[in-house]
């Protein structure tokens, strides 16, 4: 089983997701049930945040003094019988604005899905990376959708 600890830092993410936990377990249960999630034990932790924090995580971390939309900090942590991974941060402003041309979930949708996608180990460094990477992504909306 797949489980997300969700950190509200910004209000304005309250608007559109009431209950992020809720809204996030219903999208694991689905992913845990498809054939290569079936098996994984993961956790991860989701820090719902600003352009502003997101801008401050990304130059402490990555050194680069710009916003961005998700970031990933992956991490091993063997407990029990869970694996923790790491964590995501994702910006609403950045959500909201994609969101005009497609909607609110999916954007979100598609942020956490890459993020989580990174903690577990892909990545788009290199072209047949980003092709595997994005595959993957598609597979899981459209298990969703």
């Amino acid at each position: 089983m797949i489980k997300a600890n969700v950190i509200s830092g910004h209000s304005n993410w309250k608007k559109f997701l009431v209950q992020p936990n809720n809204y996030l377990k219903k999208r694991l249960n689905k992913l845990s049930k498809a054939p290569s999630f079936k098996r994984k034990n993961h956790e991860f932790s989701i820090l719902l945040t600003s352009n502003r924090e997101m801008k401050k995580l990304n130059n402490k971390f990555r050194k680069k003094n710009k916003i961005t939309d998700v970031l990933s900090f992956p991490i091993k942590i063997k407990n029990k019988k869970k694996l923790y991974v790491g964590d995501i941060a994702i910006s609403f402003e950045i959500v909201k604005e994609r969101s005009k041309k497609t909607n609110f979930f999916l954007e979100f949708d598609k942020m956490w899905i890459h993020g989580y996608l990174h903690l577990i180990g892909y990545d788009h460094k290199r072209y047949n990376d980003f092709r595997k990477m994005h595959k993957k992504e598609k597979l899981i909306l459209k298990s969703f959708y």
